[in-house]
């Protein structure tokens, strides 16, 4: 399943000081995707902070992903600054995606960033994000179209005109907050059926809240959360 992933830099700090940091990154996200199984869908490259969409091998590929890369990256920064300590905060965030409902829209919100942030106001004028790739078909080996994004049409022309459609409106104020309160809290973001579905698949016991919210039971362990959009 896809899995929608935010790393930030500690107490809000730069991640990225100069252009050879973002292309570090991007050469390091490439090794480590490689190394552990991890097709990366979508991203964007933030001054604190990273998004990725990516869609995971085996069961703890994008975990074992992130840990190569995130270290790897901070000895490279730490090196490259003249500085030590720790340069992230803490682990990184993730929510799984359900792909019938809500991964064009994680691609959406992912490349979309700089434009929210005021950096840019289209998001093909930023340069450190998939967004050239997916809309226009600009060569970037990084990324693997996932299997909805390629369902669009069946020809690449096509198939770009239509995901450009996709950001001819911005996301309503709801839509991002949905995405925002699932990556930021580690929960599921999808339908209620397919919530339950992974609730299945993980075995575990949910109970729904009042205010309409599904939770894993204190007594069932496991990397994810669950809650129901609402």
């Amino acid at each position: 399943m896809p899995v929608h992933v935010v790393q930030r830099g500690n107490n809000r700090a730069a991640c990225f000081e100069r252009h050879t940091d973002y292309a570090m990154y991007l050469r390091l996200l490439a090794e480590a995707r490689e190394r552990h199984g991890s097709d990366i869908h979508a991203y964007v490259l933030m001054t604190n902070h990273v998004h990725l969409l990516l869609t995971g091998r085996d069961d703890d590929s994008v975990s074992r992903t992130m840990k190569r890369l995130g270290e790897s990256y901070v000895r490279y920064f730490n090196r490259a600054h003249s500085r030590t300590g720790t340069l992230w905060e803490g682990r990184f965030h993730s929510s799984v995606v359900d792909t019938q409902t809500y991964l064009l829209r994680c691609y959406r919100y992912v490349e979309r960033n700089p434009v929210r942030a005021g950096m840019v106001t289209q998001p093909r004028d930023y340069t450190w994000s998939s967004h050239k790739a997916n809309a226009y078909g600009d060569r970037d080996d990084l990324v693997k179209p996932h299997a909805v994004y390629t369902a669009l049409a069946a020809g690449e022309g096509e198939r770009r005109q239509f995901y450009r459609n996709l950001f001819a409106i911005a996301e309503s104020p709801e839509e991002l907050q949905e995405i925002r309160a699932a990556i930021n809290g580690s929960f599921a973001l999808g339908s209620p059926a397919f919530l339950l579905e992974l609730e299945r698949r993980l075995g575990r016991r949910v109970e729904r809240m009042t205010e309409g919210r599904m939770r894993v039971s204190s007594a069932a362990p496991g990397p994810f959360q669950i809650m129901t959009v609402v």
